[in-house]
């Protein structure tokens, strides 16, 4: 049977043309959890974009807004003070105020209470919650009223207003959660009861939830801004961008997000084939698409054959025949794109000669199938997970096993579901190696991935997203540099230093930048996508249907 064929044998008929009251969304994957501070993962922003409000995001012109504060904080307006914390070391104090009218959709009022129970749960290292680094750098948080606290940080930041990562956790309810704080991740009510009003504060809420499939969200009835546009949301996760195909053509989902839906060589073919039947938008980005490499491993310890495995890969054939050159390769992390980027990096050509000239000074010689082996007779292989159902990722993994073949290293292909592989495997770092994305903000400084001390672990709830377990002094350094330099051109250098570093060490094989493309109904206006880490979701009231 065909997958076509099966959509419609499951008894899924095309939704009707005028019914706009639902609007349903196919994605490629399912959140591990709804929590907004644990595993890291698009596919939660993506929903979690409709129910919840940061205080801070990036825009799609890259600017920083408010969503929950009324201000966005300023040196310029007063709500931004720097302080001498120390000889030679300045900290700052910002003060946030949160909307008056905000309310969890359980008609709770959003307040400090919620912040400082927010600020509670990350500073405890057992709770999971990541961005350790910035729960540690607010020093202490000062309530000045129901809705307005001012926050202490240890360092002067040149993105010292942005605090995207601190996303209100609702005290009333997750307070019980948080008893045993070694606990939480999964006594946390948005895993035990995620359709639980009081844990949205957004223009919708979660309404059900079955796992692994599907997100319903309706309007939150105590929202006080812009009026949700539709009755009901359904978020599909189709794990297979064939099945993701052809609940389209059939009406089953209207239409496919672009931050997790068809990679670009499967959105180019859909277009030529169905293109007129929808609206389309390519949106060029900050997401980079990469493999990371475990450096636990001792095989992937040794930088010889980190660097030979990248110059055996031929980024750029598979970039024109894969997606028509439009899908920029990627020499480091930083997106050209990005204010951030340089080009005077270390560039790794296809050079399968030097790759095996690499392996036989690192002592792996070819074995009488092709395979290398070293002096103990073991075998030069690894294990390669990325995201299973995503076609383009696995065609892209029988390249890169082809083409690994051919200098004598072996690979096997063991996929796994994205909240497996996201909310297990890789902060456990139970992997070889694991090809994914990175979705990026505006001169996002890399400390979270790069950072020696944000390696998940036991210790910290396995929370950092330091996956790789890369460890040098000098990026540390320069990431604490970078961080605190005002100066855009002087900071352009340093990011200069963060990419030569990265490209000299190879923590990861970087692969290419992503367009993503968004599939649209052409009922649908008011959809704009960022090109950055903030999901379209967030900007959900903008979404109208066109009238005929």
């Amino acid at each position: 049977m065909s997958v076509m064929a099966a959509v419609f044998a499951a008894g899924v008929a095309p939704v009707a043309a005028q019914d706009h009251d639902t609007l349903t969304i196919g994605t490629i994957q399912f959140p591990s959890t709804l929590n907004p501070g644990i595993d890291p993962m698009a596919a939660k922003s993506y929903v979690l974009g409709m129910a919840m409000r940061p205080f801070t995001v990036y825009d799609a012109a890259w600017k920083p807004v408010c969503l929950l504060c009324t201000d966005l904080p300023s040196i310029a307006n007063g709500l931004a003070n720097p302080v001498d914390i120390a000889p030679g070391k300045k900290g700052i104090d910002i003060t946030y105020a949160i909307r008056p009218d905000a309310s969890w959709a359980d008609g709770s009022p959003v307040n400090t209470s919620d912040v400082m129970f927010t600020y509670e749960v990350g500073r405890n290292p057992k709770s999971g919650l990541g961005s350790a680094e910035m729960y540690r750098r607010i020093t202490s948080i000062d309530v000045k009223s129901d809705k307005i606290f001012t926050m202490h940080f240890d360092k002067l930041t040149f993105d010292y207003a942005s605090i995207d990562d601190f996303v209100l956790l609702p005290a009333h309810i997750e307070r019980p959660a948080f008893a045993d704080p070694a606990q939480y991740r999964v006594q946390t009510r948005y895993a035990t009861d995620p359709t639980n009003a009081g844990l949205y504060n957004g223009p919708y809420r979660v309404s059900a939830v079955t796992r692994g499939s599907q997100i319903t969200l309706v309007p939150n009835t105590y929202w006080n801004g812009s009026p949700p546009p539709f009755k009901r949301i359904v978020v599909k996760a189709i794990e297979n961008t064939a099945a993701l195909e052809a609940n389209l053509l059939s009406g089953a989902i209207d239409m496919v997000a672009g931050e997790m839906g068809f990679s670009l060589d499967e959105a180019l073919g859909f277009v030529k084939r169905h293109g007129d039947q929808f609206q389309i938008i390519y949106k060029p980005g900050l997401t980079f698409e990469h493999i990371d490499l475990n450096l636990d491993q001792p095989l992937l310890a040794d930088r010889h054959i980190r660097e030979a495995l990248m110059l055996g890969i031929d980024r750029d054939a598979i970039s024109r025949s894969l997606f028509e050159g439009k899908q920029p390769v990627a020499d480091s992390f930083v997106s050209p794109l990005d204010a951030g980027y340089t080009e005077d990096i270390p560039h790794y050509h296809s050079d399968p000669d030097r790759a095996g000239q690499l392996l036989e000074t690192a002592g792996w010689h070819v074995g009488p199938d092709g395979i290398r082996l070293n002096d103990a007779g073991q075998r030069l292989s690894f294990e390669l997970m990325t995201t299973a159902g995503n076609h383009t990722r696995e065609l892209l993994e029988q390249v890169l096993q082809s083409q690994w073949r051919r200098i004598g290293v072996d690979i096997r292909i063991k996929n796994q579901p994205a909240r497996v592989l996201f909310g297990d495997t890789m902060p456990h770092r139970q992997f070889d190696m694991a090809m994914y994305a990175y979705i990026s903000a505006p001169e996002n400084v890399p400390r979270s991935i790069f950072y020696s001390n944000e390696i998940p672990n036991a210790g910290n709830g396995f929370s950092g997203q330091n996956d790789t377990d890369y460890k040098n002094p000098e990026m540390d350094a320069v990431i604490d540099k970078l961080e605190v330099e005002l100066d855009g051109d002087k900071r352009k250098a340093l990011w200069a230093a963060a990419q030569k570093l990265y490209a000299t060490d190879l923590p990861s094989l970087p692969l290419f930048f992503r367009t993503d493309t968004y599939i649209l109904p052409k009922w649908l206006s008011g959809v704009k996508p960022t090109g950055n880490q903030y999901p379209t979701t967030l900007w959900i009231t903008d979404w109208k249907v066109q009238q005929p």
